[in-house]
């Protein structure tokens, strides 16, 4: 980030930065998880949610990135070990369903992570609306994703 850049944020970088660290972490725990359970899923849907959870920790795992970008643009960088990311995530990391073929157990652990994202990307839309405008930016494209997941996997439950 430039010199005029920081000089137009008009909020903590400081505070910011932790709040993006601690939303890259979220990202990689959601990555995690999905990408175990896509390993693991068994019975009969298992074709389909195995697809469709890679493709949502492909984007998990993109959105950790991107977030690690914006925190090394503003000077600083991202959670580094990974015993750490639990500790610096916003929520807990969620385990698994014990049983791989209980598929609406799945879809219920990926939309409650859903919400949380879309509650945690909403609050740095807030800080960030007119205060920053790339950061905005980002917070709003990882936030459109992470509403777009969480009605994915919503529709799937009411089947």
């Amino acid at each position: 980030m430039g010199k005029k850049a920081r000089a137009i944020v008009d909020l903590s970088l400081k505070e910011l930065v932790r709040d993006l660290n601690k939303a890259y972490c979220d990202e990689w725990l959601a990555f995690y998880l999905y990408w175990y359970m896509a390993q693991t899923v068994s019975g009969k849907f298992y074709n389909g949610m195995k697809e469709a959870l890679e493709s949502i920790a492909k984007d998990e795992l993109e959105h950790a990135a991107e977030l690690a970008d914006m925190i090394t643009k503003m000077g600083d960088v991202p959670t580094a070990n990974p015993m750490d990311l639990e500790k610096n995530a916003n929520n807990s990391y969620t385990l698994p369903p014990k049983n791989s073929a209980d598929i609406n157990r799945i879809i219920r652990v990926v939309t409650e992570a859903e919400g949380d994202a879309i509650e945690t990307y909403q609050k740095l839309a807030k800080k960030t609306q007119g205060k920053d405008y790339n950061t905005h930016r980002l917070i709003l494209h990882i936030l459109s994703e992470e509403i777009d997941h969480e009605e994915r996997f919503e529709n799937l439950l009411e089947r």
